[in-house]
């Protein structure tokens, strides 16, 4: 992988991958950003139906966009082969070229899962930087995914499954081709909304018990191209927001009398009186 890492070089506010010079201000459309854009999102996401979802368009630098595609070919592949779907992602933890990590190096970051926070309306999202069930995602023709829901829990962490966030890669894909992303409502018997795996679209996908989708229908596009897209999974933790000082504080050798005192009522005291107790002191 050494040579893939040749292959990317910064330069003040611009970063060079493969020759083409990405100015680090334009990675993502800055607009998304704002604070009425993030309230009419999470407007439209919860409106979204059959269940709370999200489709935006640009959010991406296309460049970045086209140099995640080159890198396909180059990818570290697991073969997901069953009767309930047919497709391949990238290894748990795999090498990534340059383009791939930096659009994953952006999604994970802190000020991203902010905004994503903001717009679904859950705080303290957790990315996963080895990608379980996300990374490089694509499908053969013919490839079929059944209608499915997605995981509670990640496998090795038992954090809890938030949200999906898919980026589709596939330039001029057609309706009639197939491989639309079917949303199907909660009786599980129709599909109510398909989102097009068109290049530049990027979807939020709330995880919740109503949350069904998939390609059933066999993809068929006329020239054997594949269907691509990159996505990531994010997570809460169980004890998010709940934690006491008393548990995330760093514990000193030497202390004052006086905050040896505190330490213990906070250790004996419920967390709800201690939190008054706080806020009386503090006036």
């Amino acid at each position: 992988m050494v040579p893939q890492a040749r292959m990317t070089a910064w330069e003040p506010d611009t970063i060079t991958i493969r020759g083409v010079r990405l100015p680090v201000s334009d990675l993502v459309n800055r607009s998304f950003f704002e604070p009425t854009q993030i309230e009419a999102l999470r407007a439209r996401l919860q409106a979204g139906q059959p269940f709370p979802h999200l489709v935006v368009k640009d959010l991406f630098n296309p460049q970045l966009l086209e140099l995640v595609t080159e890198e396909f070919d180059q990818s570290q592949w697991i073969d997901v082969r069953s009767k309930y779907e047919s497709t391949r992602r990238t290894a748990l933890g795999a090498h990534l070229g340059p383009a791939s990590q930096l659009y994953f190096d952006l999604v994970n970051s802190g000020w991203f899962t902010e905004w994503l926070s903001a717009v679904i309306g859950v705080p303290y999202l957790l990315p996963d930087p080895k990608l379980f069930g996300g990374g490089l995602h694509e499908s053969k023709p013919g490839a079929t995914f059944a209608v499915h829901r997605d995981f509670n829990l990640h496998r090795h962490l038992g954090l809890k499954n938030e949200m999906v966030f898919i980026t589709y890669l596939n330039k001029g894909w057609q309706p009639e081709w197939g491989a639309s992303l079917e949303l199907w409502n909660a009786t599980k018997d129709k599909c109510v909304t398909k989102v097009l795996p068109e290049f530049g679209y990027t979807l939020l996908m709330p995880h919740g018990p109503a949350s069904f989708h998939g390609h059933p229908d066999p993809m068929n596009p006329p020239d054997g191209r594949p269907r691509r897209s990159i996505a990531a999974y994010y997570y809460t933790s169980p004890n998010a927001g709940k934690t006491r000082e008393d548990q995330v504080s760093s514990i000193f050798i030497k202390i004052s009398p006086l905050d040896k005192l505190k330490r213990v009522a906070q250790m004996i005291s419920p967390p709800l009186l201690w939190s008054a107790a706080r806020k009386l002191i503090k006036r």
